[in-house]
């Protein structure tokens, strides 16, 4: 028998995840692998999945979990380029489990000596920074980025690749006891910002620190009313790019820059990106990330870990407000807590 984690229906999230035991997998067959997942993170979108407030509502029961990295412990007859003992980072969803059978082209190959705690958070937050920084405008060494929500996962990460890429970083927060943490991170400029912060003050402040540069991209998780402080900070013809809504709220931009300015407002989902993108596409983006993940050049905060058998405490835990780092299943029988 083996372990995985589900939910039969929708609700509060650590009363509606439950730890049930199937019958074991069959030997894979063709291409497939049968991988043994390792470590598997638990991200906001997770939790609001349990919930039923995400993008999509899966069919019932779900198994969640959108990352997480594994062993190959069988192959397929067809399988090619990997081999067991081979780590892999698995690109479909469900991998709240022990075990989970995967395709050869649906798994990205990981180096041994990677950390695999930080393997498990590949997936999700730094890809999402890596393509919204690539693939949304032309940046040329030099440019300014401005960016709210800049000390959550995401947020940390795009501070981290922008200052690789050579780009000057703008971080909007809500309290400043995080700036020095963004400073260490790299930013630029940090400037502290709520729902009473006027935005054309804002847009001022920010041209003191900047001496009068304007940002061509504006990255947004908040929307509401953060989205027009943004757009008040962008060169004219600038893109904000939305890929969270903390505030719940509507996104606010006003028809003036819209209009007047070409300020340009567009959604970005990682999961529409995956079904467009290439295989080579997705190897690209990950060849970039995963030698910085493995020589320790960028990283995630983690906060705790629990046994997949301790999920509910962890999806209990992962779902407090004001954590200092993200929330880590291990395999089952693993000891692991706050």
């Amino acid at each position: 028998m083996v372990k995985i984690a589900q939910f039969r229906k929708f609700g509060p999230a650590a009363d509606m995840i439950e730890l049930v035991e199937r019958p074991d997998l069959p030997p894979p067959d063709g291409d497939q692998l049968l991988v043994k997942m390792l470590v598997m993170s638990i991200n906001p979108a997770d939790i609001l999945t349990i919930e039923g407030d995400y993008g999509i509502k899966p069919e019932l029961p779900n198994i969640p979990g959108a990352e997480g990295v594994g062993r190959v412990i069988e192959i397929g007859p067809a399988v090619k380029k990997l081999a067991v003992g081979d780590l892999v980072l698995p690109l479909g969803g469900g991998a709240w489990r022990e075990n989970m059978m995967c395709r050869e082209n649906t798994v990205i190959p990981l180096p041994k000596g990677i950390d695999i705690d930080q393997a498990a958070m590949i997936k999700a937050n730094p890809a999402t920074a890596e393509v919204m920084l690539t693939s949304m405008v032309t940046l040329e060494k030099g440019d300014w980025i401005i960016q709210n929500a800049s000390n959550s996962a995401v947020g940390r990460f795009v501070i981290k690749l922008a200052k690789r890429k050579k780009l000057n970083v703008i971080a909007v927060v809500r309290r400043d006891n995080v700036i020095e943490m963004l400073k260490a991170d790299g930013a630029d400029v940090i400037l502290v910002a709520d729902e009473k912060t006027d935005p054309g003050k804002l847009g001022m402040e920010m041209r003191l620190h900047t001496g009068g540069a304007l940002p061509k991209l504006a990255l947004d998780a908040v929307g509401g009313y953060a989205s027009n402080q943004l757009a008040k900070c962008l060169a004219d013809g600038g893109h904000i790019v939305n890929y969270g809504l903390l505030s719940d709220e509507p996104c606010e931009v006003d028809p003036f820059d819209l209009v007047f300015r070409r300020i340009e407002l567009k959604g970005f989902w990682l999961a529409d990106w995956f079904k467009t993108a290439t295989r080579d596409d997705i190897l690209s983006m990950y060849g970039e990330l995963i030698p910085l993940v493995t020589e320790g050049l960028i990283s995630g905060a983690i906060e705790a870990k629990y046994s997949l058998d301790n999920v509910k405490q962890a999806v209990a835990h992962a779902a407090k407000p004001h954590r200092s780092g993200k929330i880590l299943l291990t395999e089952p029988n693993i000891s692991g807590g706050e």
